[in-house]
């Protein structure tokens, strides 16, 4: 059996699955397009997803990523762990809400802005999904390599899981 793909559906259960995958998640990366429209990608902490599943970070509002999204607000997180790949489109708004910076402040924070919640260069980054894939494999990095072992005896595609692109 094969990878199960489903095409594009804006499915309440497969938006549900996505945001089930992302709750684990601490960190992704994020990718914003730059000034000559290239593509740049930085790892981000993330603080908090929402019922309809925008995503919340912290960040300075004086680095470059803040300036890509002024020019362009589209961007990317891709989030990895334990065989579950996503990847979820959007567009990013930085919001400088003090109560919501706050409100998202951990330990994490601390380490990039030495004068806490309050540094006027703290804001919060939401990413307001467009869509979504993502990539469901079941059970370990060593059942993987067995089922694409097993593809190339049988001449079968491997069963790597469940894969769906979903459109919020």
């Amino acid at each position: 059996m094969a990878t199960t793909h489903t095409p594009h559906t804006s499915d309440q259960g497969a938006a549900d699955k996505v945001r089930e995958l992302i709750a684990d998640e601490r960190l992704g990366m994020l990718t914003t397009i730059d000034a000559e429209g290239k593509l740049t990608s930085r790892p981000m902490a993330l603080q908090r997803q929402e019922d309809d599943g925008t995503l919340l970070f912290l960040t300075d509002s004086t680095t470059p990523k803040a300036d890509h999204l002024e020019r362009d607000r589209r961007v990317n997180v891709a989030f990895q762990s334990n065989g579950t790949w996503i990847s979820v489109a959007g567009n990013g708004y930085l919001d400088p809400d003090r109560a919501l910076v706050r409100d998202l402040w951990d330990a994490g924070a601390d380490a990039w802005f030495p004068d806490g919640p309050d540094s006027p260069d703290a804001v919060v980054l939401r990413v307001y999904p467009s869509s979504a894939e993502y990539w469901d494999t079941p059970g370990s990095r060593v059942a993987s390599v067995l089922a694409y072992a097993k593809s190339r005896i049988t001449g079968e595609r491997p069963d790597i899981g469940e894969s769906q692109v979903v459109d919020f």
